[in-house]
């Protein structure tokens, strides 16, 4: 049983049009607040934490012109006001080469 306020995985494939728009959303956002041009690619990782809403922790991979970096991103969503909030957004570190 999952403990309220604790972090926990998101449950496999259900959720993943979902966590990929809310990725989607946290890159927008960033480019928008940093004139940057970061182009999402893919979700590594999905992580959530309900509180007044739920926290989506995502790692997610973007391209920086030829570069792949790893992002993580918490976004703050409240499904029942319509209310989604980028909260944090930060480079975890260039993604390997594939």
């Amino acid at each position: 049983m999952a403990t309220l306020g604790g972090v926990r995985d998101v449950p496999g494939n259900q959720n993943s049009l979902a966590i990929d728009g809310l990725a989607r959303f946290a890159v927008e956002e960033h480019n928008k607040k940093q004139n940057a041009l970061l182009e999402f690619s893919r979700v590594i990782s999905a992580k959530e934490q309900v509180v007044a809403g739920t926290i989506h922790h995502i790692t997610l991979e973007v391209k920086d012109g030829m570069n792949k970096k790893v992002y993580e991103a918490k976004v703050w969503e409240k499904s029942w006001m319509n209310f989604k909030e980028v909260q944090e957004f930060k480079l975890v570190e260039d993604a390997p080469a594939q």
